[in-house]
């Protein structure tokens, strides 16, 4: 996969590229970042990449000539048109970024992130470049950087090979639609708790019940709203009957 940054503040992205997994699969070659500053590709001596918007009213907009400059050339490097490139703006009012998106865009081979700034971006821009707005949560921060090392991490993970075992990341939270079991190491006993006794045990059919039904309930208890939509069998519909019987 590729991935091109588009950003006013490109130094922000030199250590989190560089580290744990991003850093890794860039390494080995499954994964190319690259990072551009906008201001390049304007065209006055001042570099100006924002304006104030018409209309009136507080903070500046990123203009429209640099930003599809900057679109057109980094598909030119790449020997790609546009239909074969995701183009993601982050932005407060986008989709909320969820496991199942992150997945989708893992099968992509080209996505272009566009970092929003201060006011956000020319309408134009957004409704004729981008593909994709996507949103890390209901707040606002200072810019797109942060969100987009946020969906860089989250749709790397899912490269074939960016990750050694399979089997961890289905067991990710969200993947099922459902929150993670909880997890534990040595030492058997700290602070004076233990270790639940079924993880001891070697009964791997117990283990696998004991994480299912712990799964089923830290879902139910921190975020019911996800098995509206989770797909439940029979005999999780059964599980979660009791642990609310439990409760």
């Amino acid at each position: 996969m590729r991935i091109d940054i588009l950003t006013l503040f490109p130094r922000m992205f030199a250590g989190p590229l560089e580290e744990s997994l991003t850093g890794k699969a860039r390494g080995r070659g499954l994964l190319t970042v690259n990072v551009h500053d906008i201001r390049d590709y304007t065209r006055d001596k001042h570099r100006q990449a924002d304006d104030a918007a018409y209309g009136g009213g507080p903070g500046m907009v990123l203009k429209p000539e640099p930003i599809a400059a900057a679109i057109i050339g980094v598909l030119k490097k790449a020997g790609r048109n546009k239909r074969k490139a995701k183009i993601v703006l982050m932005c407060p009012d986008g989709q909320v970024l969820s496991q199942k998106k992150a997945i989708e865009l893992s099968q992509e081979e080209h996505i272009i992130i566009i970092c929003g700034r201060y006011e956000g971006i020319d309408e134009r821009v957004r409704e004729n470049l981008v593909t994709d707005e996507i949103s890390i949560g209901d707040y606002v921060l200072t810019g797109g950087e942060l969100p987009a090392m946020v969906l860089i991490d989250a749709v790397s993970r899912h490269i074939p090979g960016v990750v050694k075992e399979d089997e961890s990341l289905r067991r990710d939270s969200f993947y099922e639609g459902l929150l993670d079991y909880p997890s534990y190491t040595r030492p058997e006993e700290w602070n004076g708790k233990r270790v639940p006794d079924v993880l001891l045990s070697g009964n791997h059919g117990n283990i696998d019940k004991w994480r299912r039904k712990q799964s089923l309930k830290r879902t139910l208890l921190r975020r019911p709203d996800l098995l509206e939509k989770a797909d439940l069998s029979k005999e999780d519909r059964d599980i979660l009957r009791d642990i609310q019987k439990e409760e």
